[in-house]
Formats: structure tokens, C-alpha cells, sequence
């Protein structure tokens, strides 16, 4: 009981440590995880938590130790006057491994499409956070150099990179030079791929 009660002290306490402007961060977070786990249906979560099984060392270690067994049981049946089950080469045995790569990509793909999703909303929110940020950052210079030029002893009241970082960056400027850059090796289909897009 005093154990768990130190536990709790001490996670207090480092809650108590971290800036608000974190912890309102790491609740915002939460609150995302928590709402996605909302929208999950029970299948997913079953099919889901098979993945996990089905891509964990111990299901490997025994499905080695399956068809080690099965191997050497239909070899050795004969000798001690057993029926053999899958004679050689083994075609239930085939059969078998191939249902079981069925399922598990099968499984793993489900849960890959939902991570998925997850990332692309990861992907999205650090887009927005960025273009806020350089408009942020690009405002903030702009006011230092308006307060540069103000000062009565600055010797060179125009200061050219300033003006030019105090711009804001075009996202769809950008996008464009990003694309013209990436289609750039693959000649003129990359120009016929580009000029297709609406």
C-alpha cells in the first residue's frame, strides 16, 4: 500500500514540474488516442489483437516447433507402424502454411490500414503546426527589423534578408517545387504526370 502511495507522490510531483503548456499537450494527445479508440469496432479490436499474437516470437518459436514435429512424425510414422498423416512432400503440411501466411498478412494489413490512418492525421497535424509556426516566425522578424529600423543609432536601417525571411513561405509555391523537383528524373512523363493533375 505505502508502495503504491509513493508511486502516486512521485508521479505527481513530476506532474507537477512540467510547464502547463505541456501538460494541456500531452492531454490534448491523449484526448486524440482516446477518441480513435472510440471509433474502433470490436472486430477490429479482435482481429487487431491477433496481429499482435500472430507477430510475437513465441508464435514463431511454435510454428517452428510444429513443423519440426510434423516432418519428423510423418518420416518416422513408418517405423513404428503408424499411419502416416502427410507423406512427402508434405502436401497437408503445404497446405497449412500457406492458410497460415493468409492469415497473417491478412491481419497484419488490417492493422497496418489503421496505423495508417493515424499516421496521416500525425502527417497533417505537423503540417498545420509548421505553416503556423513559419507565419509565426516570419511576423516576429518582420517586428524586430520594424524595431531595428526605429533605433536612432542603426547604420544600415534596410537589412535585405531580413525583409526576405520576414516574407511568409507560399505552401502552394512550395508544393509545386517540391513536385517539379521530384518529377524531374523521370523526364517527360514526370511533365505529362504533372500538367494531368487537376
Amino acid at each position: 500500500m505505502l508502495v503504491f502511495m509513493n508511486d502516486d507522490t512521485d508521479k505527481s510531483d513530476k506532474s507537477d514540474k512540467l510547464p502547463s503548456s505541456v501538460s494541456e499537450n500531452i492531454g490534448a494527445i491523449a484526448e486524440f488516442y482516446a477518441r480513435h479508440e472510440e471509433h474502433v469496432t470490436a472486430t477490429q479490436r479482435i482481429v487487431e489483437k491477433v496481429a499482435l499474437f500472430l507477430g510475437s516470437p513465441m508464435y514463431v518459436a511454435a510454428n517452428i516447433v510444429f513443423i519440426v514435429c510434423w516432418i519428423a512424425g510423418n518420416l518416422l510414422a513408418p517405423n513404428f507402424d503408424w499411419e502416416q498423416i502427410d507423406e512427402p512432400p508434405f502436401f497437408w503440411l503445404q497446405g497449412l502454411i500457406g492458410l497460415n501466411a493468409f492469415i497473417i498478412s491478412t491481419t497484419v494489413l488490417i492493422r497496418q490500414n489503421r496505423m495508417s490512418r493515424l499516421a496521416d492525421h500525425h502527417a497533417h497535424l505537423d503540417l498545420q503546426v509548421n505553416l503556423l509556426t513559419e507565419e509565426k516566425t516570419s511576423k516576429i522578424i518582420e517586428l524586430l527589423d520594424q524595431l531595428r529600423r526605429d533605433l536612432p543609432n542603426a547604420h544600415n536601417p534596410v537589412d535585405d534578408e531580413a525583409q526576405e525571411l520576414a516574407r511568409p513561405a507560399d505552401p502552394k509555391a512550395v508544393l509545386e517545387a517540391i513536385e517539379k523537383e521530384e518529377d524531374e528524373p523521370y523526364g517527360e512523363a514526370g511533365e505529362r504526370t504533372r500538367e494531368a493533375k487537376p
